[in-house]
């Protein structure tokens, strides 16, 4: 299984960025896909969620971030509006069902990544 992201880059506050991630060989696609990142210093924290229900968002990110898949649910899409210097972190693309079910976000063992996209936010 492989997961790529794209699309980060450097913006000013208030800009807009949009993340893709494609997958390779990934068939948990009842698990959902997400969105973490991480920021220096920082806990790694789940900014978004997506399966067969509602998305998931992280409180200080609704309003502005957008989760989306494509028809096959095979890519997974960011849009970020109103960036925020806090912002700043580098994202990473997950999928759950690493070892056979699905898991949790946060469990390294649960979850395939990708290498992650940097994004920096400046004011």
């Amino acid at each position: 299984v492989q997961l790529l992201e794209s699309g980060g880059g450097s913006v000013q506050a208030g800009g807009s960025l949009k993340l893709s991630c494609s997958t390779t060989g990934y068939y948990f696609t009842g698990c959902g896909m997400a969105w973490l990142r991480q920021a220096p210093g920082k806990q790694r924290e789940l900014v978004s969620s997506i399966g067969d229900g509602s998305p998931d968002y992280l409180d200080s990110v609704k309003g502005r971030f957008t989760i989306s898949q494509d028809a096959t649910k095979k890519t997974l899409f960011l849009q970020m509006n109103n960036l925020k210097t806090e912002d700043t972190a580098m994202y990473y693309c997950a999928a759950r069902g690493r070892r056979g079910y699905c898991g949790h976000w946060l469990t390294d063992d649960d979850t395939y990544r990708g290498p992650g996209t940097q994004v920096t936010v400046s004011s």
